[in-house]
């Protein structure tokens, strides 16, 4: 049996969430939990670490990339996959989710977020006393 691997295309955002004229297009996302938190990654190609943006407002975390278009001005591609655009995606956060203590970090346009479960929601072992 095999199987077969489609690539998706990218998503172009809907609506007025442009941050500046052009396109921009929602970054793929994967996520896992452990028992201490949830960590996200978002893949932003061509985004380095000045050019993002990580804001919490309301319960809505808000991922913006700017991409420079500067290398591509003026160039006209014979064959192109890669959309030129930035990203943006918002996600609401659980009410359990640390917000004081959310970390991001960039790395090969790979924005990653740790989002730290509330400490009461930690698994926790309770100690057991001789009556």
């Amino acid at each position: 049996m095999s199987t077969e691997i489609t690539p998706r295309e990218k998503q172009e955002v809907q609506g007025a969430e442009g941050t500046r004229p052009g396109r921009s297009y929602v970054p793929d996302i994967d996520v896992s939990e452990s028992g201490d938190s949830l960590c996200l990654w978002a893949d932003m190609a061509g985004v380095d670490e000045n050019s993002v943006e990580v804001d919490l407002k309301d319960g809505v975390l808000s991922i913006v990339g700017r991409v420079s278009v500067k290398n591509y001005e003026g160039l006209q591609p014979a064959y192109t996959e890669y959309n030129v655009g930035d990203y943006v995606r918002r996600l609401r956060v659980a009410d359990d989710v640390d917000v004081e203590n959310i970390k991001a970090k960039m790395r090969n346009g790979v924005l990653e977020l740790q989002l730290p479960k509330a400490q009461r929601l930690k698994a926790r072992r309770i100690q057991v006393q001789a009556g």
